[in-house]
């Protein structure tokens, strides 16, 4: 074999290496792309029992127990991941007679349906009746031999963020939150001491001005009708200083920098309402009443102390679920726009 042959071949099989290695570079490229851009809502994530489970409600919905140290126990999550992997987390919040098997905004109204086009993650803690999402001192109710003390803040600003962060891909500081009735009454309460966490917050029939005079005992009446809650053990007496720590109307300071939305409807049925038996009509109404005017006295404060919070008061309308699926639809391009997650 002459110099020249083998120094040919020489040249030909680095020539051949170098391909393999080119062909290999680009296969792992592709690879590389195709995992970062597969479906963000393909697969189940990690959680406090090993793995959480797909919900029956679909849309790519999962779940998540999610151990709660302050409690000692695990709490369910619905959530529903961002459609393209945005880092935007949106919190909805039930109301009172929230269930211990459902956020019912999975089940009353399918928020995730809603947002399912979307690149921001829907978390949606389960149960949590009559609790207010806030840290009681003591045993919710009075049952003593099935003693319940709800840690609700804690969980949600300081325990869940890690979490979502962690499997979800969810920014600590980059979420919205929204809830009706009770739960829009914490939305504005939790977003105004935790504005770190909260960029936006929307209250959808809440009840905002939680010290004014008489509301006290309306407040006990609802939690013993909810399932025989101890009011007091929620922040103790009239003159626990907690308590007016947790009245949104008190503590609205929090939301200077915050995107505000409010809303409530008169508690006039009206034709979206005709559907509905007369029975549910007569309580829905008086408590959307009362929503509005508590609503209305909250947005005369804020206003004067600067904010400038966007509300929204139909003509019709009374406490139920149209009401607050009507506001879930309504604000969807609000929340997209403010939390960058089309």
């Amino acid at each position: 074999m002459t110099y020249q042959t083998g120094a040919r071949r020489a040249g030909l099989m680095i020539i051949a290496v170098i391909a393999a290695v080119a062909t290999a570079l680009a296969l792992m490229v592709t690879v590389g792309a195709g995992t970062a851009n597969a479906n963000n809502r393909g697969w189940l994530r990690p959680d406090a029992t090993g793995s959480c489970d797909w919900d029956a409600v679909g849309f790519g919905v999962q779940r998540c127990d999610v151990y709660s140290p302050s409690t000692g126990h695990n709490i369910t999550v619905q959530v529903q991941p961002a459609g393209r992997g945005g880092n935007a987390g949106f919190y909805l919040l039930d109301g009172l007679r929230a269930t211990n098997h459902a956020n019912a905004w999975t089940v009353d109204v399918n928020a995730p349906q809603v947002y399912n086009d979307t690149n921001i993650t829907l978390v949606m803690p389960v149960g949590g009746a009559g609790s207010f999402y806030a840290d009681w001192q003591g045993p919710a109710t009075y049952d003593l031999n099935n003693p319940v003390t709800y840690q609700w803040e804690t969980f949600l600003t300081n325990e869940l963020p890690g979490y979502l962060q962690q499997h979800f891909g969810v920014a600590p500081n980059n979420n919205s939150i929204a809830g009706l009735s009770m739960g829009g009454t914490a939305a504005l309460n939790l977003a105004a001491k935790h504005p770190g966490q909260f960029r936006q917050a929307l209250s959808w029939s809440g009840y905002l001005t939680q010290t004014m005079p008489g509301m006290q005992t309306m407040m006990r009446v609802a939690l013993l009708d909810a399932g025989g809650f101890n009011l007091n053990a929620m922040y103790g007496t009239m003159i626990e200083p907690r308590r007016y720590e947790n009245d949104p109307f008190l503590n609205m300071g929090g939301l200077a920098n915050t995107d505000v939305y409010i809303s409530a409807a008169t508690g006039i049925p009206g034709p979206e309402d005709a559907h509905y038996p007369a029975n549910l009509k007569l309580s829905g109404a008086p408590l959307e009443m009362l929503a509005r005017v508590s609503t209305h006295l909250w947005e005369g404060k804020a206003r004067l102390q600067g904010l400038n919070p966007t509300a929204d008061y139909p003509v019709t309308g009374i406490h139920n679920w149209t009401q607050f699926g009507s506001q879930l639809h309504k604000t969807k391009p609000r929340v997209l726009d403010v939390m960058n997650a089309w």
